[in-house]
């Protein structure tokens, strides 16, 4: 909202208070101003003037010798190369030492022989944007109306001394959307009196042009009013108007659209003028659209109703979308001489809905979509009757019919004084609390500790009594409430026990040297089936309602997809060793119809690619798409956690190397997945070999132990076995590995697989294995007896289970 200091001044007395002032006491209580513009982009020493004569140059076919009298005893002659002066034209003439916008100065100057004693302006060289110039006034030089004086100072003929308050306002504010809220809140900050202009009702003598309404939405459209006048004379609307429309930031077009402009900032109702002659009967029908109806609106463009639609028609033809824009089949012509005005109250609601729709945005519906005052559509009405007859001329030719459904009534509201010193802190006397409520011109009366606040039509976000305690405090002053310290008992924050576990897995993998990331937790179908999860196969994937992109249409069930995401956009940006994480959520919906809401679930997940430790002087560069090298970093994780017995099976799921990949299982129970990609995956995001884990969350939370447990350092010395076999190729070696455990009893400490071997020196389907087996006891020194004994069971096991044969 652009508010005009000078129109601001017509209706709340400023004298000693400026615009900075204002801002000041704006920003204080409650209501932002973003900037102060001024309209003055650095003119000076330019006037009126009147091209008495325009005669060609002798030298010069584009320029032109003007005779122009600026109120000096000596008209000026100056040359001018635009093609639309004339003489008896009013123009902004820039006389000699004059400054114009840019630092540029203007001086007694030749053009081709012939003296040139200033120079006549266009709008741009003035500093006006051409979006708030009429279209005939964006090319060549500036024509003035006749109401110009000559020898006047431009500035003060264009209103370039003015300026403009940009508010900032919060939806719930939307009285602040017109110049009489603006004054209702200047006037009590600074508690000066409000002067808001008087309005007259014209009344028709007689019923000229028929007139009726008929609304059909009910709902949508409480209140309905209207009134045709005639005789108008279209035309430039005078200069005072444009000025204050240009400096809310409205470019003028006719002196009609310019007084529903006018209006509709002044008193914040938005209003509308149908050419009269174009709606059948005289006749007003308020109604829905039809799903698929089509109305060209007046930016020319064709639009598609649905249900949803409120339209204005004359019960054949669609006159214009309610609260939005009109039809171009009913657009007020420079040929028009009577209209039909518009006023009327629109549920918020639907008209917001319709322009986001739409995507059609306009000055009169985020007005009506805020909220308008139901008080002011009549008012408005009258306000700009009585300006079409003062400036175009028109005369009424219908009653004011009015159509509405109940009434809106100002609410009554209970403050209880000891409610309202006990929030805001301090002690106020009761006078102090009403003169506020007076300066808000809400009428008040206080009895026994209780104040009864009448609160206006017009402040429809004040509905709770905690609201007219913020109204008082903003007027009393936040700056004025002193400063206190918060007392009472207090007791020490801790983290919770799944907050210490998750910031364990932080630290650690940070630690391993991968970093954290945060990605949306919307993402895409197609995303989402690339990579299988097996967790989460008999979950469906949430849809949002209204989407802002198909990149992001659902809430993602798996995290991996969009790791490879942000590993892709590295990689994209030359980063090819990337190292990442997230612990987040994933949302799971076990409904098919999805009524219920999702179940929440918390991931953790990691991605690998390119080196995990880069080449130095001393040691080769690891890889980081290795399988082995992502098993040591879940490794070192779960040890962290004091996680034991995990074990890996061999899996083929979508999206993951068919030979690489194996889901992670803890008593039996899966608690997620390590593997490689799948080339072509890796391929299609260029990519090398990418290594990925996901684990849940809560399944992993739930496998480790309460409390830290500590082992001492050995105190006895151990004992170490090397163990290699020949085994088929087909059995895991993990198999392997839990029977030695099995079998070898709590002498064995450690089991390291050292050695995997296939190749010439083994038999076809077979591999060679080799393990490091360590024993030893806690409490005394062991024999090699002991040990071989436990050993060579360790080795009959073997060979009997898994037909394992020692390598010789």
């Amino acid at each position: 909202m652009l508010v005009s200091y000078e129109w601001l001044s017509e209706y709340v007395d400023l004298k000693g208070i400026s615009p900075e002032d204002i801002a000041e006491e704006l920003n204080r209580t409650g209501i932002e101003v973003e900037v102060i513009y001024t309209r003055d982009a650095g003119v000076s020493r330019v006037v009126v003037g009147k091209v008495l004569s325009c005669t060609p140059h002798p030298e010069a076919d584009r320029l032109n010798i003007c005779s122009v009298h600026v109120g000096h005893a000596t008209p000026l002659q100056i040359v001018c190369g635009a093609k639309n002066v004339a003489a008896g034209q009013l123009v902004p003439v820039a006389l000699e030492g004059a400054t114009l916008p840019g630092d540029i100065k203007i001086k007694r100057t030749k053009l081709r022989g012939v003296e040139s004693n200033g120079m006549i302006c266009s709008a741009k060289e003035l500093g006006l944007p051409d979006k708030v110039l009429m279209k005939e006034q964006q090319d060549g030089i500036l024509v003035l109306g006749k109401d110009a004086r000559i020898g006047q100072d431009i500035k003060q003929y264009l209103g370039m001394n003015d300026q403009a308050i940009e508010l900032q306002l919060t939806p719930n504010r939307s009285d602040c959307l017109s110049m009489f809220g603006v004054a209702y809140e200047i006037a009590a900050i600074f508690d000066r009196e409000l002067r808001l202009p008087e309005v007259e009702v014209e009344e028709s003598p007689e019923q000229i042009a028929p007139l009726s309404i008929n609304i059909q939405s009910e709902a949508d459209c409480p209140i309905y009013s209207a009134q045709v006048i005639h005789n108008l004379r279209i035309g430039p609307s005078p200069q005072w108007m444009q000025n204050r429309l240009i400096t809310a930031g409205i470019r003028p077009i006719n002196n009609i659209v310019d007084i529903t402009n006018y209006v509709m900032i002044e008193t914040g109702q938005p209003l509308h003028a149908f050419d009269y002659e174009q709606v059948r009967d005289g006749q007003i029908v308020v109604r829905r659209a039809a799903e698929g109806e089509q109305v060209v609106t007046l930016d020319g463009v064709t639009r598609t109703c649905d249900d949803e639609t409120l339209l204005i028609t004359d019960g054949h033809e669609i006159l214009g979308l309610a609260g939005i824009m009109g039809g171009e089949s009913s657009e007020v012509t420079p040929v028009t001489s009577t209209i039909l005005l518009e006023s009327a109250y629109f549920d918020p609601q639907v008209i917001r809905n319709t322009s986001r729709k739409l995507g059609l945005r306009s000055e009169a519906n985020h007005r009506f979509e805020r909220g308008v005052n139901p008080e002011r559509v009549q008012p408005a009405l009258a306000r700009a009757v009585q300006l079409l007859r003062e400036i175009a001329y028109g005369e009424v030719a219908s009653e004011i019919v009015v159509e509405g459904f109940g009434e809106v009534e100002a609410i009554d509201l209970t403050l209880r004084h000891d409610r309202l010193t006990t929030v805001m802190g301090i002690q106020l006397e009761q006078e102090e609390v009403l003169n506020i409520f007076e300066r808000l011109q809400f009428p008040a009366i206080a009895e026994e500790g209780v104040y009864v606040v009448r609160v206006p039509i017009r402040r429809p976000d004040i509905n709770l009594e905690v609201d007219l305690i913020e109204e008082v405090a903003r007027l009393y002053g936040y700056d004025r409430i002193p400063t206190s310290l918060l007392w009472g008992q207090q007791q020490p924050g801790e983290r919770t026990w799944e907050q210490k576990k998750k910031q364990v897995i932080r630290h650690t993998l940070r630690d391993l040297g991968l970093n954290e990331v945060i990605t949306y937790s919307l993402t895409s179908e197609t995303l989402e089936q690339e990579i299988a999860y097996p967790l989460t196969v008999p979950y469906m994937s949430i849809p949002i309602a209204m989407p802002m992109s198909n990149e992001h249409a659902i809430l993602r069930t798996n995290l991996l997809p969009q790791l490879v995401q942000v590993a892709a956009r590295n990689r994209n940006h030359g980063v090819t060793d990337v190292s990442i994480f997230e612990l987040a959520k994933v949302y799971l919906a076990s409904d098919d119809n999805q009524h219920s809401l999702p179940e929440e679930r918390f991931q953790l997940a990691f991605l690998l690619t390119g080196n995990y430790h880069p080449a130095n002087w001393a040691n080769a560069a690891q890889k980081g798409g290795d399988f082995f090298t992502a098993k040591g970093v879940l490794t070192t994780l779960l040890e962290r956690l004091d996680i034991t017995d995990v074990d890996y099976e061999a899996i083929q799921v979508k999206g993951f190397h068919p030979g690489r990949t194996a889901i992670i299982k803890h008593n039996n129970q899966v608690i997620g997945i390590l593997g490689q990609l799948h080339p072509a995956l890796s391929k299609k995001y260029d990519l090398d070999d990418t290594v990925v884990c996901q684990l849940d969350l809560e399944l992993l939370l739930e496998a480790t132990s309460d409390e830290l447990i500590y082992h001492p350092i050995p105190r006895y010395p151990e004992i170490t076995r090397d163990l290699a076999l020949i085994v088929e190729e087909s059995v895991p070696v993990s198999q392997i590995e839990a029977g030695i455990r099995a079998v070898a009893g709590e002498l064995l400490k450690t089991v390291t697989l050292f050695d995997v071997f296939t190749g010439k020196q083994v038999e076809d389907g077979k591999k060679s294995i080799a393990f490091n087996l360590v024993y030893r006891s806690d409490d005394r020194t062991l024999t090699d007896d002991e040990v071989q004994h436990a050993h060579s069971g360790v080795v009959a096991y073997l060979e009997e289970t898994f037909g394992a044969k020692l390598r010789q």
